[in-house]
């Protein structure tokens, strides 16, 4: 029996690059509600929120910036290399942490959560837990991704590799193993899978080889008489559309960003897409992500002959709709291009152009100043004032 009526909670962990934050976004695309519980964690020493008086009591201000937040690099230095310290650290977060996410499930809409977390464990959220998932992947593999991606030396990387406790531990204990070791078209396949086991028949269409279905017109909106007629209509896309969204993406582009079916089935490790289609065409998307309570809207591409303005609100709605879903509390937008200079539009739907450090909450900035690109411009809204881990 669940410890959350009407909800399964599945636990989701694994050591440094087995892909657990993969894992979760493909579940997210599935229709789970998912937590990054180690996100969470920074959330509760930010100025302002419960843990920030305990943490300078106990370690000292001196972990402060000149904006009075606590530097997480300054206070990682000093717990990772004192276990004592991180004890102790670990005793006024996690508590806040476990909170936070009880608050969090009870709020989601979706029968299905996961809550990823690296020491899931070892703590006590695994006792909210139905199922415990473990992603794995070799000693080698784990290092290959690390020295690729983050940039760190082979010895660096075995370094905090060997730091973790036991992967074979972490899979002793599970429910479901995701062997994160091939390609992510069969991480899909396995999520789908385990997927189906909790939900029966609900990832029967996310293959990525089926044939694309077609959009339905629940979101319908009418096209401005001034450009080509017909109807607006969005859908989320899946796995089934890569194919589609990499041959948009590069020919709306011009070729400027050249996209394959496998890099887009590698972007689904990361962000979602919402596709929208003109009376079944496929005619504009944009692709975001909902990362610690955040959203980002980082790719925007819609066809010229199109109403640029009713597209892009089209859009926008939708990912805001769904960013809803997620309890995401600001939407981040990031415009390129001539969207940059429609100020009308961004006044109609509630966003204001802001650099990353006018955001106030840190949690903001940081996903601002991550997601920045070059010639971009940054456009802000808040999109729910209840904010985790805001003080009573």
């Amino acid at each position: 029996m669940s410890n959350w009526p009407g909800k399964f909670v599945i636990g989701l962990t694994g050591n440094i690059a087995t892909g657990k934050s993969v894992v979760r976004r493909m579940v997210e695309h599935l229709g789970a509600y998912t937590i990054d519980a180690d996100a969470l964690a920074h959330r509760t020493y930010a100025k302002g929120a419960p843990g920030y008086q305990a943490v300078i009591d106990k370690f000292g201000k001196w972990l402060t910036t000149k904006d009075g937040e606590i530097d997480r690099v300054k206070l990682g230095n000093l717990v990772f290399s004192d276990p004592e310290a991180l004890s102790q650290l670990e005793a006024i977060v996690h508590p806040l942490v476990r909170q936070a996410t009880e608050m969090l499930i009870r709020r989601a809409s979706q029968p299905v959560v996961v809550i990823e977390a690296i020491k899931l464990l070892e703590g006590d959220l695994r006792k909210i837990c139905d199922s415990i998932w473990v992603t794995n992947a070799s000693e080698e593999i784990q290092a290959e991704r690390l020295t690729s991606k983050r940039g760190l030396s082979k010895e660096k990387a075995l370094e905090r590799i060997r730091a973790q406790s036991a992967q074979s531990a972490k899979v002793a204990m599970a429910n479901i193993v995701l062997t994160n070791t091939g390609s992510f078209d069969n991480l899909w396949k396995q999520v789908s899978e385990a997927w189906k086991e909790i939900v029966p028949g609900g990832a029967g269409e996310e293959a990525a080889t089926e044939t694309e279905v077609k959009p339905t017109a629940s979101t319908a909106v009418p096209s401005s008489p001034q450009k080509s007629g017909g109807v607006f209509s969005v859908q989320r896309g899946r796995p089934k559309n890569s194919t589609a969204i990499a041959e948009f993406i590069t020919r709306v582009s011009q070729g400027k960003r050249k996209m394959t079916a496998d890099d887009v089935m590698a972007e689904f490790g990361d962000k979602a897409y919402m596709l929208l289609y003109l009376d079944e065409k496929l005619a504009g998307l944009a692709g975001w992500q909902v990362e610690n309570l955040v959203t980002r809207t980082t790719d925007i591409f819609i066809e010229e002959q199109v109403d640029l303005p009713k597209a892009f609100e089209t859009l926008i709605k939708e990912v805001e709709k769904a960013s809803g879903d997620l309890q995401s509390e600001a939407s981040l937008i990031f415009a390129l291009n001539a969207l940059i200079d429609q100020a009308d539009l961004w006044k109609q739907l509630g966003y204001e152009r802001r650099t990353p450090e006018t955001l106030g909450v840190q949690a903001w900035q940081e996903s601002a100043k991550e997601a920045m690109l070059e010639g971009s411009a940054l456009f802000f809204k808040q999109l729910r004032q209840d904010r985790v881990l805001r003080p009573i």
